[in-house]
């Protein structure tokens, strides 16, 4: 896959896989993959559920945004997943290709509740903690994903090899127009 130089920066809704997808693009491009929450984590030196907690949803937007600007500037040629909220920063569209990983959400739950270590991935998405709130989420969020992304994948039932091919696929695509 030749984009020297452009990123391709997968959302979607918290869960859905994008990190897993970003390690196994990576694997197949030779890129290097970054995980912007691992990002934020190791600039505040605290764990998201821990910022959420004692800060609050508003300060972890603004260590989005200040990621998302620190990434424009110094990431280039890099598969970058993001969390399920990032994709509100104001220069998303600067730092890559955007790519919306979409699967319905109660798909998003049966792959969170099936997975050896459940418990401590929800644990991990403060926002899972009301079912209710977090598909009322969800539902807001899709319309703005799809308006933001370059492309739609649609993940559910796929292997993330297959769901990382399809993205090559379609970002050969765009970069040959």
């Amino acid at each position: 896959m030749e984009t020297p130089g452009k990123n391709i920066v997968l959302v979607g809704f918290m869960g859905v896989g994008k990190g897993r997808t970003a390690r196994m693009l990576a694997k197949q491009t030779g890129k290097f993959a970054v995980d912007c929450d691992d990002l934020i984590e190791s600039y505040a030196k605290l764990k998201v559920k821990k910022i959420f907690a004692t800060s609050g949803e508003s300060y972890f937007r603004n260590l989005e945004q200040h990621v998302a600007d620190w990434l424009e500037k110094n990431v280039s040629d890099t598969i970058i997943s993001t969390g399920g909220g990032f994709f509100k920063v104001n220069n998303i569209r600067a730092i890559g290709t955007v790519v919306y990983l979409h699967s319905p959400f109660a798909a998003i739950l049966d792959s969170i509740n099936s997975h050896p270590k459940a418990k401590k991935k929800i644990k991990k998405r403060p926002l899972l903690k009301d079912l209710e709130k977090a598909e009322a989420l969800f539902d807001a969020r899709l319309p703005q994903y799809r308006e933001i992304a370059d492309f739609e994948i649609q993940v559910n039932g796929k292997k993330f090899e297959d769901v990382a091919m399809e993205i090559c696929k379609c970002v050969e695509h765009v970069n040959s127009l």
